[in-house]
């Protein structure tokens, strides 16, 4: 019998769809990876913003990683907005417990729309208790900044603090550029395991549907681990797929806020 590759997503759940346990689910059905879940909050949102975040109990957190894998098994896990130090600690004691090691964090700490999403006293428990035991995080450059300390002028400073944060957990860093003025945007992967940077380069997109580009370009990361790439490979495939993601889903409109891409992009050729 032929085997899926299994990617458990944890993260929260997005009413909206664009972003979250949502997008994550399209994204890796998308690449080719059997998607679970293990939802650590409940959000109220659509494209124009967050207005409730009502965390999962992190005792119902830990139950669902046990029971997908435990039954199920996994090959890659994704991990997004994570509420509080407690889930936080539940997440790590059950990556130890099953000794996950192919896990990609996405720090996230603030919405597209500007609404903190993680509690101050949880970031601290990120570092300590997720990063080490993560292969692979992938911040953006306002999250970068919140976690070093360290204002980033421009792309010239990615390659730094991607090195910066790797030794925070000797962990992998993918530095995501979006937020970056210039033309073209140079995301910075920084691989601990073999000393390399890698540039990953792609002209801007002129949209507003920019909602869950985090959420999904971490989800294909996991997804192609779970299908064997290479980190460097994962994460070059991981910028073509959300780089084709935005293209197609600049062309159209969804709420009156920020819209998601479009995850299936390839079913719409």
């Amino acid at each position: 019998m032929k085997q899926y590759p299994r990617v458990l997503t944890i993260a929260g759940s997005d009413s909206g769809g664009g972003a979250g346990i949502q997008a994550d689910i399209k994204t890796i059905s998308a690449t080719g990876g059997y998607a679970a879940s293990a939802i650590t909050a409940i959000t109220v949102q659509n494209t124009i913003g967050v207005e409730q975040v009502v965390g999962i109990s992190p005792e119902i957190v830990a139950a669902q990683i046990q029971a997908v894998i435990s039954d199920i098994g996994v090959d890659a896990i994704k991990i997004g907005m994570l509420h509080s130090t407690e889930i936080i600690c539940a997440i790590a004691e059950q990556i130890r417990k099953w000794n996950i090691t192919n896990v990609v964090l996405d720090p996230v700490m603030i919405s597209t729309s500007g609404h903190k999403l993680i509690e101050d006293s949880a970031i601290e428990a990120l570092k300590t208790e997720l990063f080490p035991l993560a292969r692979v995080i992938t911040p953006n450059i306002p999250e970068a900044e919140y976690l070093t300390g360290i204002q980033i002028a421009s792309q010239k400073d990615l390659p730094q603090i991607a090195q910066k944060l790797s030794k925070t957990g000797n962990v992998s860093v993918l530095m995501k550029a979006g937020h970056a003025t210039e033309n073209e945007l140079i995301d910075i992967f920084y691989n601990a395991e073999d000393n390399t940077t890698t540039e990953l380069r792609s002209p801007r997109i002129e949209t507003k549907n920019t909602h869950g580009t985090g959420c999904t370009m971490s989800s294909a990361f996991a997804s192609f681990l779970a299908q064997g790439y290479s980190l460097t490979d994962a994460a070059k495939a991981a910028k073509e797929y959300i780089n084709q993601a935005i293209l197609s889903g600049a062309q159209y409109e969804i709420g009156h806020g920020h819209g998601p891409v479009d995850h299936f992009f390839r079913l719409h050729k």
